[in-house]
């Protein structure tokens, strides 16, 4: 590793910081209701490092803990998941020029945190090592989020109610969608998938959620469906096809 890449490295460790303490009352809420539905706390760790899909996870434990259809439960992890897509599709053009194995491997790690945090330092820096800069963010979540995921796991009911450890989850996605709605597409998206969430509170299996989910989707791709926040970034020749870095040895 050069040391450009263990600078831009240690800048993306140093701005996932304020987002790990977040993720562990997440973790260790999801590691819980792991525990409820009998996973053991070894299986809670490789699942946990396997699947890396916070959201999704609990999602489909809180419903298969209700007895919900498992096709009810793999649709709402589908459709929690399909943020990802537009993540991957706005993400793509800072990592064209590397190669296909590269992209997988950093496909794996994407998540709201690494998205929200990794974009915007390539739009603000385009001289910052994308790669390294990108597992500066993601190694240190996906080590916390294996690690409090466990830790529920073996706690599991032994965590007090009375601490209401769920109530990070809504905050960090708030915290992470507030700087990002910048756009009319994106306002429109937020308020109807907002609005659309409270009015279908009480639909069975929690399917308000997918559905408002949904229509946020939509209504903000027909207010603005060309987009207005996705500058082409500079084209910057980070790693040739074969996976190496041009000007490295």
């Amino acid at each position: 590793m050069t040391s450009t890449a263990r600078s831009a490295f240690v800048d993306g460790a140093c701005a996932v910081l304020p987002a790990l303490p977040a993720n562990v009352p997440f973790g260790l809420v999801v590691g819980v209701a792991a525990a409820n539905l009998g996973l053991d706390p070894v299986t809670a760790l490789w699942s946990a490092a396997l699947l890396f899909a916070g959201a999704a996870q609990l999602a489909m434990m809180e419903l298969l803990a209700r007895d919900a259809p498992v096709a009810v439960a793999v649709l709402t992890a589908i459709v929690v998941n399909l943020r990802y897509a537009m993540y991957s599709a706005s993400i793509a053009p800072y990592l064209q020029s590397f190669s296909r194995r590269s992209r997988l491997v950093l496909s794996f790690f994407l998540l709201d945190v690494t998205y929200a945090l990794s974009v915007a330092k390539f739009r603000a820096d385009g001289s910052v090592d994308r790669r390294a800069y990108y597992f500066g963010t993601a190694l240190p979540l996906w080590a916390t989020w294996t690690v409090s995921v466990t830790a529920g796991a073996s706690l599991g009911t032994g965590l007090p109610p009375a601490w209401h450890l769920e109530f990070a989850i809504p905050l960090l996605f708030l915290a992470l969608l507030v700087p990002n709605v910048r756009d009319r597409g994106g306002v429109v998206a937020a308020a109807a998938g907002g609005v659309g969430a409270t009015a279908g509170l009480g639909v069975p299996f929690d399917l308000g959620l997918v559905i408002a989910a949904l229509a946020g989707v939509g209504l903000g791709l027909v207010a603005d469906p060309d987009g207005t926040d996705d500058e082409p970034p500079a084209d910057r020749p980070d790693e040739t096809p074969d996976g190496t870095t041009e000007g490295e040895p």
